[in-house]
């Protein structure tokens, strides 16, 4: 369960990062808590997996190059493959659906063959085909969440 700091710094946050040399120190002026409070709770956000990633959100591939990937995984080997999935620096996220493809990604990579490359790695090390859903056409999402009312 988060903490009353947590919630309003993801709720205040989640846009509109501060784009300034110290933004965490920006974040705690506009929360009312010191610095190292933020960097604390984001710390501990991080390893309770509530969090994967700090940072910019950009168009797809207008800055490197990234794809929305799926695995038909066995239920008994899904936490296990969606651990390896997600050791990869280059995946954003991963989640589980109720479908036959049940563990679905995202891939970014600033370097040119980064995705395949890490495409290839997956199947390499589960031994599971991946397949690769590159965008076709864009289209906005808001994937912010409210957790005021949590």
């Amino acid at each position: 369960m988060m903490d009353d700091l947590e919630k309003r710094m993801i709720d205040g946050f989640q846009r509109d990062l501060p784009l300034v040399e110290r933004p965490y120190a920006e974040i705690a002026k506009k929360l009312g808590v010191e610095e190292d409070d933020v960097i604390e709770a984001l710390k501990v956000l991080k390893e309770n997996g509530t969090l994967s990633r700090v940072g910019a959100v950009f168009k797809p591939n207008t800055v490197g190059e990234s794809t929305l990937a799926a695995m038909a995984v066995d239920q008994d080997r899904l936490e296990e493959v969606a651990a390896i999935v997600s050791n990869f620096d280059e995946v954003n996220h991963n989640y589980e659906r109720e479908h036959r493809l049940n563990l679905w990604f995202v891939i970014a990579s600033a370097e040119k063959g980064g995705v395949d490359s890490v495409l290839e790695q997956i199947q390499k090390m589960t031994g599971i085909k991946v397949l690769n859903l590159p965008m076709l056409e864009d289209y906005h999402l808001d994937l912010g969440f409210d957790l005021r009312w949590t």
